[in-house]
Order: structure tokens, then C-alpha cells, then sequence
């Protein structure tokens, strides 16, 4: 299969699901990660042509101008796109000279947002500064942390994780947005969970003892109280579960595994109740 039209004049599958795909641009939602999984999936199953097709398609979406900055459907979906082939085909697949605008554009958004000097980072999503991974500023410190970084942006990523750590809730929880008190929220996408994901992420980047002694405590939160009433990944319990087993890839301890197969036998076991 390629991209050309077929003998009969109609279009080929990956034509449909990247035409499909065509409103949004980032690796959730979008035809960047299409073209990214379609690309990885080509390259395993030695199809070169198909490819590197799946790769020029990526190269050639165009951003909005107006695009946010956040995971789920802003600039840094996008990039995560981008990093997803470098890590799965090969160190520059896509290089820096093709990333390197958009890091920019990100990194200058968030420093015109900072709080009168005390986060380094900010950035806004529907007017609201969020905490959660999905819309906020976890998820953009995340992808970052996958690019090629100035010496000065590394210490503005490091400054705005520290800020948020300083200014975590008592419990050891997330609030979902800058101000909030708010202790209700533990998944992927608004609290501990997708920030020790991140907090995880700083760990294997910079090593810094801070950032594996915060990432712990988070994910102690997920242990307590990440058993859900919804079983998705955004905000359910597989997002929490793949809290554990993230860890467990990153210390390789085997009691990560054993949460992780603790969560994973809850909701195997409650999931048609959870459903209905």
C-alpha cells in the first residue's frame, strides 16, 4: 500500500485516516500521530517506501498560527509526534533544523506567562493556567525534556518542576490549575498522576535526587487513592496504572510491578461494573 490513488481511482486507507485526521495536528489527536504510527508500523514490517511516505506526510503539516501549546491538541502534540519517530526509527528522523522553530515558540509563550517571577514557565489553555498533563504544564515540561534544549531553557524546564513541587497540595496531590486548592482530582490528565509521569521523566533526564524523591511521592498519591470509578487512560485507571509500570521501567523494582498488576487485576475484575 502507498499513498497514490489505487488502479480504481479511489483513495488508499492511510489517504483516508490522515484526511480524517486533518483538523487536528498533534500525536493524540491528529494526523501527526498517523503519520507517526503509520511510519513506525511501515519501518517493522520493512516497508522502507511506505516509510519514509508516512514521514514526509509528517514533515509537511503545517501549524496553526493560533495553535495553544499543550499536549492534547497544541504545539507540543505535535513534537511529541516528532520525538515518537526519533526514539522508534532513529536519532534525527526528524531533526532539530524541523523542531527547533516550534521549541522556540513554546518556550517563549511560557516565559511571557510567568508569575511575576516565580514559575519560569507558564503557558494558558481556554484562558485558564493548568497543572494536569493533558491542557498544562506538565505535559509541555515532558515533551520538552525529549528536545534539544539551551543550557538556559534546561534551568527554565528545571525551575518551573521545582515551582510546581514547592507548591503541591498538603495531601502530596496536584491542584488542576495555578491557584487552585482544589484536592479532589487523581489522574492523567489533572493531578498526581501525569505530573509523576513528568517529575519521573526529570529523573532519567537531569538525575536530580529532588526530582526521584517528588516523582515517588506522587505516584504514592496514585497508590492511595488512584483506584477510579472510569477505566480509560486520560482519567481512569489505566492512566493511573501506567503510572507503575513507568516507574518500574525507570528503577526496576519489583514492587512497581506488583501496583501496577494490583491495578490492572482491579479493573480487570471490575471493569464491566465500571462500564455500565
Amino acid at each position: 500500500m502507498g499513498f497514490q490513488d489505487s488502479p480504481n481511482g479511489k483513495s488508499t486507507p492511510e489517504d483516508r485516516a490522515i484526511e480524517t485526521s486533518r483538523g487536528h495536528v498533534t500525536f493524540i489527536c491528529g494526523r501527526a500521530g498517523v503519520c507517526a504510527l503509520g511510519a513506525v508500523v511501515a519501518k517493522h514490517n520493512s516497508d522502507e517506501r511506505l516509510c519514509d511516505q508516512y514521514i514526509s506526510k509528517l514533515k509537511e503539516i503545517k501549524l496553526p498560527r493560533d495553535l495553544p501549546n499543550e499536549l492534547l491538541y497544541g504545539r507540543v502534540g505535535s513534537l511529541w509526534a516528532c520525538s515518537f519517530l526519533n526514539k522508534n526509527i532513529g536519532k534525527d528522523t526528524i531533526s532539530s533544523n524541523h523542531t527547533r522553530p516550534v521549541v522556540d515558540g513554546i518556550i517563549k509563550s511560557g516565559r511571557r506567562l510567568v508569575n511575576k517571577g516565580r514559575c519560569l514557565l507558564m503557558y494558558e489553555w481556554h484562558g485558564k493556567k493548568y497543572w494536569g498533563a493533558a491542557h498544562g504544564v506538565p505535559g509541555i515540561m515532558h515533551v520538552l525534556m525529549d528536545t534539544e534544549l539551551k543550557p538556559d531553557e534546561v534551568e527554565d524546564v528545571k525551575g518551573t518542576l521545582r515551582y510546581m513541587i514547592q507548591n503541591s497540595l498538603p495531601s502530596g496531590n496536584y491542584p488542576s490549575g495555578e491557584g487552585s486548592e482544589s484536592d479532589r482530582l487523581v489522574h492523567w490528565c489533572h493531578g498526581a498522576s501525569g505530573v509523576a509521569l513528568t517529575l519521573m521523566k526529570a529523573a532519567e533526564v537531569f538525575g536530580d535526587e529532588e526530582f526521584v524523591k517528588a516523582a515517588m511521592d506522587a505516584g504514592e498519591v496514585v497508590w492511595d487513592r488512584g483506584l477510579l470509578e472510569r477505566v480509560g487512560i486520560c482519567h481512569g485507571i489505566s492512566g493511573n496504572t501506567y503510572v507503575f509500570l513507568a516507574f518500574y521501567r525507570l528503577a526496576s523494582k519489583v514492587e512497581y510491578l506488583y501496583k501496577a498488576k494490583a491495578f490492572a487485576s482491579f479493573l480487570l475484575n471490575k471493569s464491566q461494573r465500571l462500564i455500565s
